[in-house]
């Protein structure tokens, strides 16, 4: 019996942190672009990013002094090795996601933007062929040709037609442009798991998000040298507050906790919730549209997922 409560904990706050995850999109449409259809936004993309971040380093700073004395996670790379990968890590896991997803939220809608990186696990099955030295079987791309028009079907018949087309295509190709770098970092983070015995994942986030924080700081600081410092809102300040601390540091704590009570295949069946919570989101929060359209690109992305999934599985396996 107590076995089985705490599964259905564990589910339970896979499920939140699914549903964070999913809030993240409309967060990022309102930072980018506001509310109100006016591009209302007070914040530069660059800067959003990196106050999110600098909220997330923080906690993630409080937790290390908390559970140093505990023999807790260690806040920097140990060595020369694990701060070469983590600065790469750092450059696609956090920079480069953060700018495309921020500059592409400031194009195109939260539902939109949901459903297209939902690709990602394609992308990351991809990279893995030149990365980690995996095959790509004719199933794999069909799977991907598979997912691919899933895309195709949310980006050319989205029902947020007010959005103009071409402003759409900008910001999903920026999206697309998101999901490869995190598709990068998930591969990275393999590389460096296998390299380096003792090392948890938890301190590979927190190693690249406090070097993707430093690298985008030139970015902030240009920004705020061409528009002037800005002064956010206090809704504005709530949501960066909400992106740093709920969606970058609980819900990937969440996630890892359910990771290690489940196991990894049953939690991450969870990330498919990811997009149905963006699209909600969109439409609950900013008022945007749902289709019949979304869901046809919602159903091909993801049986293009599991495909390419389910064969990666079957190479890896020999």
């Amino acid at each position: 019996m107590e076995s089985k409560t705490r599964d259905l904990r564990t589910h339970l706050l896979l499920l939140l942190a699914a549903i964070i995850w999913g809030s993240t999109w409309a967060a990022g449409r309102f930072l980018s672009y506001g509310t109100d259809g006016s591009n209302s936004a007070t914040l530069e993309p660059a800067t959003s990013a990196w106050l999110r971040y600098a909220f997330a380093v923080v906690v993630f700073f409080i937790w290390y002094l908390a559970n140093r004395s505990r023999g807790g996670f260690r806040f920097v790379p140990p060595d020369g090795e694990s701060w070469r990968l983590s600065i790469w890590l750092g450059i696609f896991g956090t920079m480069c996601y953060q700018l495309f997803f921020m500059h592409g939220m400031s194009w195109t809608a939260a539902g939109d933007a949901s459903l297209i990186v939902s690709l990602n696990p394609v992308f990351t099955v991809l990279l893995a062929a030149p990365m980690l030295h995996q095959k790509i079987t004719g199933r794999m791309s069909l799977g991907l040709l598979t997912g691919i028009a899933g895309v195709v079907v949310v980006i050319g018949w989205s029902p947020n037609s007010d959005i103009p087309f071409n402003h759409r295509l900008i910001g999903d190709l920026m999206i697309l442009m998101a999901a490869l770098s995190w598709a990068t970092t998930t591969n990275l983070t393999k590389i460096l798991l296998s390299r380096k015995s003792g090392v948890s994942p938890l301190e590979i986030v927190v190693w690249y998000s406090f070097i993707g924080w430093i690298l985008l700081t030139p970015w902030m600081v240009f920004e705020i040298w061409s528009s002037g410092i800005p002064t956010p809102s206090s809704a504005e300040w709530v949501t960066i507050a909400y992106l740093g601390v709920i969606s970058t540091v609980l819900a990937y704590v969440l996630f890892a906790k359910g990771i290690e009570v489940i196991g990894p295949t049953a939690a991450s069946s969870y990330v498919f919730l990811v997009p149905v919570f963006g699209v909600i989101g969109g439409w609950a929060l900013l008022g945007e549209n749902i289709g019949a359209s979304m869901i046809v690109g919602f159903i091909l992305i993801v049986v293009g997922v599991r495909e390419v999934q389910k064969q990666s599985e079957r190479v890896s396996n020999g």
